[in-house]
């Protein structure tokens, strides 16, 4: 109620001023402030350096860095000049299984590699450490091509034999890398890179590596460890053994064509 005093104004019982203090007033919430997108030149930078044909121009670059130094550093010439006196048994082969991969990384031929391995650690030994070999490089390999050129590279699989080989190693991937390790004609790095763009994992991958380059790799290391003596029983076994799953290759690659081509 209001009470009048004696000029005449109008004021407020102390009720309803007590009542009036009671209530609190309504505080506004607070209105997010929207983030605005980064678009400084830091941002434009990183967004450039990680997109995926600068990730591609990063993998050609290092490959034609490692080729180079291959071609500068010649190691075929192991072959002639024999093992470095200063390195000798186990050192020795982890050392060479350690370059092995790395020349594979550099498309360095597997074959030589393999005579390599079978001259200078025989036959047994040999074999041990170009498989390890072999298995590191297309491991390396394959981690290069999946992080650096699979997501520049994949838009591009438009022919009708690009996506056929690349639906066949995303769906089949153990089974058609073993074929591709058991029978020669597909160079180990362009087998390594393709199924790096696909979508095959690594398990098979790997798995399929170490078990189909078991014959092939033990003849090089065979033919290898015996090439002093070129007409042995080992020897000549060892070339036929190479010889005979090249041609084995040949014909089915010669009778799936057809196949391949209409799909």
């Amino acid at each position: 109620m209001l009470d009048a005093n004696r000029s005449g104004t109008a004021t407020a019982s102390p009720r309803a001023a007590a009542v009036e203090q009671a209530v609190p007033t309504a505080v506004p919430a607070a209105v997010p402030v929207p983030r605005l997108p980064r678009t400084g030149f830091a941002a434009r930078c990183t967004r450039a350096v990680l997109s995926p044909y600068a990730r591609l121009c990063l993998l050609l670059a290092l490959l034609a860095g490692a080729a180079s130094c291959v071609l500068a550093f010649e190691p075929q010439r192991l072959l002639t000049h024999g093992w470095p006196p200063q390195l000798g048994g186990a050192a020795a082969a982890v050392v060479f299984a350690v370059a092995y991969g790395l020349c594979t990384v550099a498309f360095v031929p597997r074959p030589l590699l393999n005579l390599g391995a079978g001259a200078l650690f025989g036959s047994q030994l040999g074999l041990a450490t170009a498989l390890t070999g072999t298995v590191l490089g297309a491991g390396v390999a394959f981690g290069l091509g999946r992080l650096l050129g699979q997501d520049a590279l994949r838009p591009l699989l438009r022919g009708r034999w690009l996506k056929a080989a690349d639906g066949q190693l995303s769906r089949h991937g153990f089974r058609s890398m073993l074929a591709a390790r058991l029978f020669p004609g597909v160079p180990f790095w362009a087998a390594n890179y393709c199924a790096a763009v696909s979508r095959m994992g690594w398990l098979p991958f790997l798995l399929a590596t170490a078990l189909g380059s078991i014959p092939n790799t033990a003849a090089y290391a065979v033919a290898g460890a015996r090439a002093s003596a070129p007409t042995s029983p080992a020897f000549l076994i060892a070339m036929a053994s190479i010889a005979v799953p090249a041609l084995a290759g040949t014909v089915v690659a010669w009778r799936k064509r057809h196949h391949l081509r209409d799909r």
